[in-house]
């Protein structure tokens, strides 16, 4: 049990995930001085920082999706705990009240410019007990270093995370509609509502290192992954269909759309030459083709046989796939599951449940 003091308690904490963050933290720091240091023309070898740039740089790079980690955050409350700092320090000479006084003001600022920053603690901490050097910038020490350092801080951490390909500034992208219209997707239009997300924090009554969008979009994912665990029995071998109308890559686009009409199914499974399965075509594939299906055919969404049928859900509900192809090892069709297959499935389970559930009650 006392181990597990010592295990981390980030969620999604990966190992690649820390040693992005130790890379970007390295850059990070080391340019900020040295660009810091030209700016001021100290030269290169002198290193212009102040101490809470290296408490930023591991929100920046270890939790950038933290709401303490955005652009406004770092840059505004450094320079604004900052400012505080130095004006108790102005006002209050007595270091211990001073201290105490400029770390609680600064929170307050942060609070009420939606720029609360942890560092800024800190910064506002060197405002008043910085020593000479920042006694003889006075008022200038928010803006030339910190706020110098914020700023290129934050510059070299839009651009590193712009190469790690990683979402910052965070920003929650919205469920979107496949259909172009105002509803939501269907995913999103059971189960709890943004009112509920709400209610339940104002219950807990703490603050949390997240967002309330991204809140929202854990449990939705949570939500699914519990329905899968709970239909983790039914494969897809059990629902899938087995007689899977296909076309050729060489196939024309008359061909294609004659076998959707035909058959009334709204995908086709395109196969190669050695009958392994290369992509799918639908009516909406086949409005661009001018020759054959090879030209036009989009990814085809796969599973194997022995797949839970419930983790099918994600894609097809996205509002693009109608249907995923069940293959073996060799890519070769063994089946095929749409989306009213699946539906079915549930129906059924949910029917078989039901009786069970009236006998507990």
């Amino acid at each position: 049990m006392a181990f597990r003091l010592f295990v981390p308690i980030l969620a999604g904490a990966t190992l690649r995930e820390r040693l992005l963050a130790c890379i970007g933290a390295t850059i990070g720091i080391a340019l900020t001085g040295v660009i810091s240091g030209l700016a001021m023309g100290s030269g290169p070898h002198v290193a212009l920082l102040v101490a809470p740039m290296g408490a930023s740089a591991v929100l920046l790079f270890a939790v950038p999706s933290s709401p303490l980690a955005q652009p406004w955050s770092i840059i505004g409350g450094n320079t604004i705990s900052a400012l505080v700092g130095v004006t108790v320090a102005h006002f209050v000479h007595d270091p211990v009240i001073a201290s105490g006084l400029a770390v609680a003001l600064a929170i307050a600022a942060m609070s009420f410019t939606r720029s609360l920053h942890p560092p800024g603690g800190a910064a506002a901490l060197t405002g008043v007990l910085g020593g000479p050097a920042v006694i003889s910038a006075g008022f200038l020490f928010p803006f030339v270093p910190v706020a110098l350092n914020s700023i290129i801080l934050v510059t070299l951490g839009l651009l590193f995370h712009k190469l790690s390909r990683r979402n910052y500034p965070h920003v929650h992208a919205p469920g979107a509609n496949s259909h172009g219209t105002a509803d939501r997707p269907p995913t999103m239009r059971v189960g709890f509502r943004p009112e509920d997300v709400d209610a339940a924090l104002a219950a807990l009554d703490e603050s949390f290192d997240i967002d309330r969008d991204d809140i929202k979009r854990l449990l939705r994912q949570v939500e699914l992954q519990a329905v899968v665990r709970s239909h983790r029995t039914l494969l897809c071998r059990d629902i899938m269909s087995r007689d899977v109308i296909s076309v050729t890559e060489n196939a024309t686009a008359d061909e294609a759309r004659k076998q959707l009409l035909d058959h009334n199914i709204r995908i086709l499974p395109v196969v190669d030459a050695e009958a392994r399965l290369a992509g799918a075509v639908g009516l909406r594939e086949l409005t661009r083709a001018t020759d054959t299906v090879k030209g036009v055919m989009s990814k085809a969404g796969t599973a194997s046989p022995d797949t839970p049928a419930m983790s099918l859900l994600p894609a097809l509900t996205d509002g693009h796939s109608h249907a995923v192809v069940i293959v073996d090892a060799g890519r070769r069709i063994l089946g095929l599951i749409t989306q009213t297959d699946l539906l079915a499935a549930a129906a059924r389970v949910q029917t078989a449940d039901r009786p069970a559930l009236k006998a507990v009650a």
